[in-house]
């Protein structure tokens, strides 16, 4: 299985996915980092993801070859992360066959996620983390 991790901005939620995931997977799993920028995908490899990439098209190849996609909602949305998700990227995620697991952060000040309750961060990518896990039983 191939899991496919991507973040943008400081790569802070996909080096807690990773970190998470590598302490409750079997070794044998492949974590790839995709950043949006090379601070998001050196961040997330820190984490000892198995193979990393950064920028668009990294992105756009990569999402296709890959068995779940992982990441905060904002990647599946043009223009998130201040603009660093683009078109290509959210549709090549979206159009992707891969299981996506969507944790609900939004950093856009225009999108408001109605019947999402608030909760710390931590306990959303714990979340995250256990569905990837029940893919495996």
């Amino acid at each position: 299985m191939i899991i496919a991790v991507v973040d943008g901005m400081g790569g802070g939620i996909g080096s807690q996915i990773i970190s998470l995931l590598r302490q409750d997977l079997p070794p044998d799993v492949k974590i790839y980092a995709l950043g949006t920028n090379s601070a998001a995908t050196t961040s997330m490899m820190k984490e000892k993801a198995n193979r990393g990439a950064t920028g668009e098209n990294a992105i756009v190849t990569t999402v296709k070859k890959v068995d779940v996609i992982v990441g905060s909602l904002g990647i599946v949305i043009p223009n998130a992360m201040m603009g660093e998700i683009t078109e290509k990227i959210a549709s090549a995620i979206v159009e992707s066959r891969a299981k996506k697991i969507l944790i609900p952060i939004v950093d856009c000040e225009d999108i408001v996620l109605l019947g999402i309750e608030k909760r710390p961060l931590f306990l959303s990518i714990k979340e995250a983390i256990e569905k990837i896990k029940s893919e495996f039983q």
